[in-house]
């Protein structure tokens, strides 16, 4: 009888914050740039240089502790790590391993396998980014660019209590959207401004202690986070099935070949000889400056699904795609600012919207177009300015390149024609020139009058109103 197995997963979660300046340092922090642009001595690890503490990075730690609900350090401060890596300047990186900001926190997550449940959060610690390695094949040799080194990180440490792949990238899913929404960061995988560790181990059902854990590293995306690990379960059970021993270590996932490789051995606990920096001083948080963050906290996603399905009345399908983004969830609202009407904006968001994200590979995130524009766009179809059609072909051109709907328009010469007299002259000389289709439709198929309403719309180029169309026709072929 073959044994069942389990599961264990815990991650260690890095997110760059999006603070405009450095952790120790007035250096940037914008993504890109030339090689070694953003750099100064304090960053670049330079003999005498001193780190200054940058207020901001704490403010948006602590943001993220109270939305993922954790206890607040108010006396914590920052400890050395100290190993060496090329890409570490100093030799050691500023963290926090005996007094994290925040500890004891969860988030709630709900999947289909295992229902809606809480993943713990050990603790949220701040710490500084490294440098980033650009290995040159040509020259055969590594390079460093330092423009990474101390930007502000918060690493998120879970509980080990997630089961399935599912369930990590819902808890993943469930960071982002809270940070995003928080303002704290962009977190794009693509970029790694978030970064995710998975530590995982199996164990018979129902065993009380865990299995010996990997942790696995290079994870960029959700679908190579899925694929990793599903991966690193079937290699630890087909390895116990052997009888053999899983061995603790550190493996980098390739998700172009879809196969792990071990990068060095984890079976003794690494020392890294931490001790607390004597250059920056603890940081006391007092109950003034932890009921500002508070105040500030913005409505998180689950505040506004409950909103929007009580006041707009939205359905759950809508309310799941338009705040699955915070960009998405703010154009929705300033749109209804402006004037519109909700239903029809989040039809214009669910429909069109979509159909030209997908058509363009682009996510949410990306859209460019302004509330203004849209709410204009709606206005103009609501007042039968435009008719459906032309308002499809404007929204491409507001979608693609935010161009004002109202100019566009009346520059186009794309304005409903209104003018009954000169539609109904147009209508029956449609009627005139196809007697089949008149003669079909009063024959009984009624469908035959779609192709005179086509018809009537290509000599109007468009611009006439459908409905309009169709009561004309109806009343000449009466006749």
């Amino acid at each position: 009888m073959s044994k069942e197995y389990e599961t264990v997963i815990g991650l260690e979660v890095h997110v760059e914050l999006n603070t405009k300046t450095k952790i120790f340092c007035g250096c940037s922090t914008a993504f890109g740039g030339e090689v070694n642009e953003h750099t100064c001595p304090v960053c670049t690890g330079m003999p005498g240089s001193l780190p200054v503490l940058n207020k901001e990075v704490v403010n948006k730690a602590i943001a993220v502790g109270l939305a993922t609900n954790c206890d607040i350090t108010r006396n914590c401060k920052f400890d050395r790590k100290n190993y060496f890596y090329p890409d570490n300047p100093q030799n050691y990186q500023i963290s926090q391993l005996y007094y994290p900001i925040c500890r004891n926190g969860y988030v709630e997550i709900e999947t289909e396998e295992f229902g809606k449940k809480k993943v713990g959060i050990h603790e949220i610690h701040m710490e500084e980014d490294a440098g980033k390695l650009v290995h040159d094949e040509f020259m055969d040799c590594s390079l460093v660019d330092f423009n990474r080194s101390g930007v502000p990180l918060i690493e998120i440490v879970s509980e080990p209590d997630m089961r399935s792949a599912e369930e990590v990238i819902a808890y993943l899913d469930k960071l982002r959207l809270i940070i995003q929404y928080l303002g704290a960061s962009d977190c794009k995988l693509n970029e790694g401004s978030m970064r995710a560790d998975v530590n995982l181990s199996i164990r018979e059902k129902g065993a009380a202690e865990f299995g010996t854990r990997t942790e696995m590293k290079n994870l960029n995306s959700f679908k190579a986070i899925a694929r990793a690990i599903e991966n690193e379960k079937e290699r630890q059970i087909d390895i116990i099935e052997s009888g053999e021993k899983v061995v603790q270590e550190t493996r980098r996932w390739d998700d172009n070949k879809e196969y792990s490789y071990a990068m060095r051995s984890k079976e003794d606990a690494q020392d890294y000889r931490y001790f607390p920096d004597p250059d920056l001083v603890p940081i006391v948080i007092d109950d003034a400056w932890l009921e500002r963050i508070k105040a500030d906290q913005p409505e998180l996603r689950d505040e506004k699904r409950i909103r929007y399905k009580d006041e707009f009345e939205l359905p759950e399908y809508d309310i799941d795609i338009i705040t699955g983004s915070k960009k998405m969830a703010d154009l929705f609202e300033e749109t209804i600012g402006k004037g519109a009407n909700p239903k029809k904006v989040s039809n214009w968001l669910m429909v069109e919207t979509m159909r030209l994200l997908k058509e363009h590979d682009m996510d949410a995130d990306d859209i460019s177009f302004s509330a203004d524009n849209l709410a204009k766009l709606i206005a103009l179809t609501d007042s039968k300015a435009i008719n459906s059609s032309v308002a499809k072909e404007v929204f491409e051109h507001i979608f693609a390149e935010n161009i004002d709907p109202d100019k566009y328009v009346e520059e186009h010469g794309l304005k409903t024609v209104n003018d009954e007299g000169a539609l109904r002259e147009t209508i029956i000389k449609i009627i005139a020139d196809n007697p089949q289709s008149v003669a079909d439709y009063k024959g009984g198929k009624e469908k035959a009058i779609g192709f005179l309403v086509g018809q009537t719309m290509k000599a109007m180029k468009g611009k006439a109103e459908p409905g309009m169309v169709n009561q004309i026709l109806k009343e000449e072929l009466a006749k």
